[in-house]
Parts: C-alpha cells; sequence; structure tokens
C-alpha cells in the first residue's frame, strides 16, 4: 500500500531537509531511483511503522521548495483486508498531510499541528504486524462460530414449524441447546491445558460437522441433540477467541481489541439473518442455511496457517507452568472477581438469552412478520446500529473505562428492550435500532472484564465458570418467557420480565468489579505460577 502527498514550502532545500531530519526523524537513505531521498517511519499505526520518503526538490536555492511526502507498506490484515484495508490507507494520507503541516511548522517557528483525529475502525496504539494477524485469524474463526451459533435461534419459528413443535416445545429446545454447556465447560477449560490455538479450530470443525447433523435431521429431537453441540461449540469459540483477543493486545487496545472480535461476530450474526428467506423456499427451506455452515469447513486449514498461539500462554507452557486448576479461581486474589462476575453473567444473560433467541418468533406471532420481513428489520436494525455500537463501545471503555460503560449501558440496554418487547409500529424499528447500540456497549464493558481480571494460566478455566453461570442465566429467561407468554399476553410482556436481571447486575453486581482500564494486563491479573 503506498501514498504520497505533495506540499509547497517557502523555504531553501536545505532549511527544509534540516526541517526534515530533526521533525520527522528522516536520515539520508535513498535508491537508485532517488538517490537523495530521506527515509525513516510514520509512527502511530503499526509497528514496524510504514517507510516515510521526503524527496525535496526546487527550481532555485533560495526556494520555494517543492516536497514530495511518500509511504509504502506491506501491512496487511488477513481475511478482513477489505474491511480495514480503506481506512488504514486513509490513516496514511491524514500521517502524510500532517507531515507536511509539521514540517511548514518547523519551517515557520510556529506551534506544531494537533494530532490528526484515528479512526475508530483502527487502533489507539500501534499494533505489531503479528498481533494483527492474530486477531484477524481468531475474527474470521469468530464469525463462522457465530454465524453457525446463531442459526437456531434465527430459524427457530422455521424449525418449529417443520416439525410441527408447540412455543413450549421450542422453549425446551432453545433450554436444552443450552446443555452444552456442559460439553462448553470442558472445552474452554481445555484452553488452558492445550492453548488456545487448538481449541479455537477444534471448536469451529465441531460447529461444522454439528450443523452438518441439523441440516439432515430426520426429528426434532435429532435436531434439538445436535444443537447441543453446536451451541456448545459455538460459545465455546467465541470464549476462547476473546481471551486471545484479550492476551495478545497491546496496553490501551484490548476493549478495541474485543470491539473489533464482536465486530467479527456480528458479521456471522448477520450472515444467519442474511440467509433467513432460504426459509420461505418451502417448509423445509431453512436446511440450507446449516448445509453453507457445515461447508465452512472447507476455511479450516487456511486459517490453521495463519493463526499462532499467544505469547502469554507461550511462555507459561514453555516453563512447563501449572495451568487450570480450579481452585484457584477461589483463591484470596480471584474468588472475589469470580463470584461478582458469575452473577453478573447470569443476571444479564436472563434478558440477553430470551432476546437473541426469541424475537423473530415474537415478531411472526405478535405482528405478523415473515421470514423474509424479518431479515430486512434485522439488517436495518441491528446491521449500521451495532456496528456504530461496538465501534462506540471500543472507544467508550477504552477511555471512560470498563465499569461506567457497563453500568449505563446494561441500564440503557434493558429500558430500551422493555420498550421493543411491549412496543407496535414504528417504535419496534426505533428502540431495536438503539438497544442494539446499548446491549453492544455492555457486551463490550463486560467481555473485556471477564478475560482481564483473570491470571493467564486459569483465564479458560475461568470463564468455563463464568460460561456455565451465563447458560443457567440462558435457561432461565428462555424457560421463563415461554412458559408466562400464556399468563402475561404473549411473548412480548414475558421477554420484558427478564429486564429485571440486568438491571440488578447493574446496580448490586458491577460497581464492585476493579477496573482494569489504563492498567497493564500483568498488573491487574499477575500470574501466580
Amino acid at each position: 500500500m503506498r501514498r504520497e502527498v505533495v506540499v509547497t514550502l517557502d523555504a531553501a532545500p536545505e532549511a527544509v531537509r534540516e526541517a526534515a531530519r530533526r521533525e520527522l526523524g528522516v536520515r539520508p537513505g535513498g535508491d537508485d531511483t532517488s538517490p537523495t531521498a530521506l527515509v525513516g517511519t510514520l509512527d502511530g499505526l503499526i509497528e514496524p511503522g510504514p517507510v516515510l520518503r521526503v524527496e525535496v526538490s526546487a527550481q532555485h536555492s533560495d526556494g520555494p521548495t517543492t516536497v514530495l511526502l511518500g509511504v509504502e507498506t506491506d501491512y496487511r490484515v488477513p481475511w478482513f483486508q477489505w474491511f480495514i484495508g480503506p481506512a488504514v490507507g486513509r490513516r496514511l494520507r491524514v500521517g502524510l498531510d500532517h507531515a507536511g503541516k509539521r514540517l511548514a511548522a518547523r519551517l515557520a517557528g510556529g506551534p506544531a499541528p494537533r494530532p490528526p483525529r484515528r479512526s475508530p475502525l483502527l487502533p489507539p496504539v500501534p499494533f505489531p504486524a503479528p498481533v494483527a494477524t492474530l486477531l484477524a485469524t481468531v475474527a474470521a474463526v469468530s464469525t463462522l462460530t457465530n454465524f453457525g451459533g446463531a442459526l437456531f435461534g434465527q430459524t427457530a419459528g422455521s424449525v418449529a414449524d417443520a416439525f410441527g413443535a408447540s412455543n413450549q416445545e421450542l422453549g425446551v429446545a432453545l433450554a436444552i441447546s443450552r446443555a452444552g454447556v456442559l460439553v462448553a465447560l470442558v472445552a474452554t477449560a481445555l484452553a488452558d491445558r492445550r492453548g488456545r490455538r487448538v481449541l479455537a479450530l477444534a471448536c469451529l470443525a465441531g460447529v461444522c460437522l454439528a450443523n452438518a447433523v441439523s441440516a439432515v435431521a430426520p426429528a426434532f429431537a435429532v435436531f434439538t441433540g445436535a444443537q447441543v453441540f453446536t451451541r456448545a461449540f459455538a460459545t465455546s469459540a467465541l470464549v476462547v477467541t476473546g481471551i486471545a483477543a484479550i492476551e495478545e493486545a497491546p496496553d490501551g487496545a484490548r476493549a478495541y481489541s474485543l470491539a473489533m472480535l464482536s465486530l467479527a461476530s456480528g458479521a456471522g450474526f448477520a450472515l444467519s439473518v442474511a440467509l433467513l428467506p432460504l426459509a420461505d423456499l418451502g417448509r423445509h427451506g431453512w436446511r440450507l442455511a446449516f448445509g453453507v455452515s457445515a461447508l465452512s469447513i472447507l476455511l479450516l486449514p487456511a486459517l490453521a496457517r495463519n493463526l499462532v498461539e499467544t505469547r502469554r500462554y507461550s511462555a507459561l507452557s514453555e516453563r512447563q507452568a501449572r495451568r487450570g486448576r480450579v481452585r484457584e479461581i477461589f483463591d484470596s486474589t480471584y474468588g472475589r472477581r469470580f463470584v461478582l462476575l458469575s452473577l453478573a453473567a447470569f443476571l444479564s444473560n436472563i434478558l440477553s438469552a430470551p432476546s437473541a433467541q426469541l424475537t423473530n418468533r415474537f415478531l411472526e406471532d405478535a405482528h405478523g412478520y415473515s421470514n423474509s420481513s424479518i431479515a430486512v428489520f434485522r439488517g436495518v436494525t441491528n446491521g449500521l446500529p451495532g456496528l456504530f455500537g461496538i465501534i462506540l463501545a471500543g472507544r467508550i471503555a477504552e477511555s471512560r473505562g470498563r465499569k461506567p460503560a457497563g453500568i449505563v449501558a446494561l441500564i440503557a440496554a434493558s429500558g430500551l428492550q422493555v420498550a421493543f418487547f411491549l412496543g407496535s409500529g414504528t417504535s419496534l424499528w426505533i428502540t431495536s435500532t438503539l438497544g442494539i447500540v446499548a446491549a453492544a456497549c455492555a457486551g463490550i464493558a463486560l467481555g473485556s472484564l471477564d478475560a482481564e481480571l483473570f491470571a493467564t494460566e486459569v483465564r479458560g478455566t475461568s470463564n468455563a465458570g463464568l460460561l456455565v453461570a451465563g447458560v443457567l442465566g440462558s435457561v432461565a429467561g428462555l424457560l421463563l418467557a415461554t412458559n408466562l407468554d400464556g399468563a402475561l399476553g404473549g411473548l412480548g410482556p414475558a421477554i420484558a420480565l427478564c429486564a429485571l436481571g440486568p438491571l440488578l447486575a447493574a446496580v448490586f453486581v458491577v460497581p464492585f468489579l476493579p477496573e482494569p482500564a489504563d492498567r497493564p494486563l500483568d498488573d491487574i491479573s499477575p500470574s501466580e505460577v
């Protein structure tokens, strides 16, 4: 990737060269095509920085002087270059413009110009290229696993209709699928013993195989059983990739890394929504979407080539340090954190699970939406707003702190979800749009805490325990919503009642957790082995 700008300065060539050496840190280092060029780096994006070239030329020795500022980098992000590349290119151009302004200010003896505002899609601190590659690869795994894991929730109504299942039977099936937490508990904990890389890849393969069975399931019981494993592997993959992103991220960019991972997960969810119209092709059209998920296993070899183990885990493994001991989660350092985070996970999932899994059914039953109409609704209200919410969440959680962001977002998301499930008409679109932004902020803030507040040797094991707490909250919320819908007049009021859970978490749990923002990860959660 290469960018160039030309500036004209009212100064002699030698004065410009000296100003460039002092202000931009460039030194003679030209090549055969431009032997007089000055060469350095453009800081602030990646490590090592992109190559900066300054070529000074003039018609007369006393000015004006023409300066060609060029920057070049082979920085590429696997899987997501199409998304990050334009932001990187713009950052390089903005950086060159700023370098030109710095030169002009130096020559004029004026104050240095203010640094340019960074793109919210780019990290707040420089990222080493290998870290960017790891983050992009775990993000790709997250996309595929969340796509596969979200399909049951998106096609729940069509699946139930195809097998002749009632709302109560569907609620039980969705709750049973959460029993996959028993598999996920083992898989996630194994990340402390076998490593983040192996578990992430194994979980993706598990999602693909389980969805292959779902695609050809002859009965609702077989389908539900397959989804137990889909849910288990998808949930484990999301936890393990989140741990890898937090462990490998530079200090000052951990919430950003988790936000980018969430964007990738959201892309997987969006793909599951985009395939909803397949369910309208016929009684069993939903099977095609599960088949697409199964075929994503073909990408596994390419992902494996790009994915490496995190440096923190590798260091522990090389020292043969003890890892994954459950009792360390409950010691004097981490026990209180674990209890509080478990309560937060349980209470917040009482609403998030039925909201995520039963919204489509609610729109079908209460408002007469078709699968295609739901796809449009979710695309408009969850697509760009969700993207904006995740980006906003990463910036707020990094600059304002995880706890303030989490508390405010939980309260706002709960209120907006209540308004959504009790509303109708235009209010559905407004509250859903605002609710997804608030929910994204809450998810990033609490997700960061889950990984940051435990040591490397038990980060997987502790998150496995938090996963159990979250799934128990999900089961409670799903059973509550699907069994009270008759008494309360429909799914909407029943799901709205579940908002009491996250409100309790925001007021009575999250405020008592430590704040990890602006602190090195090893200071927040030092290794004890």
